[in-house]
């Protein structure tokens, strides 16, 4: 990954780009030390890993299991500066699934949703960002 590219009209990822971006490159630049090679290394891993966090929070069965899910899908996200899916990971963390309100309104059904939306948004936009041409 040498030079950002810019974004293009069909949505390409652009380099340390707006605050649209799945990836706010920038923060995650800061703890990089601008070393791209590792830049990539961790945004990989992170699209690697994340659709298995995902399946996770979706089989959760308990409120503990629900939040640790949770709390791993926000930290993760948090750390590569997928901003929108830690923001609604801790939104899903803060649901009681026990509850009977949650239960009887579907809240954790429009979470999981919510947040796979967004796992699968951040994940698509690393695969575009480093596609091979």
């Amino acid at each position: 990954m040498g030079t950002a590219r810019s974004a293009s009209a069909g949505g390409e990822p652009s380099g340390h780009g707006p605050a649209g971006d799945a990836i706010d490159r920038g923060y995650l630049a800061r703890f990089t030390l601008g070393n791209a090679a590792l830049e990539q290394e961790v945004l990989e891993l992170f699209a690697c890993h994340a659709p298995q966090y995902l399946e996770h929070l979706r089989a959760a069965t308990s409120s503990q299991s629900w939040k640790e899910a949770a709390h791993t899908i926000k930290g993760s996200a948090a750390a590569v500066g997928a901003r929108r899916l830690a923001s609604l990971a801790e939104m899903a963390e803060n649901l009681d699934i026990e509850g009977a309100q949650v239960r009887a309104e579907g809240d954790r059904e429009r979470a999981v949703e919510a947040v796979a939306a967004a796992v699968d948004e951040a994940c698509r936009y690393v695969a575009r960002l480093f596609a091979r041409s």
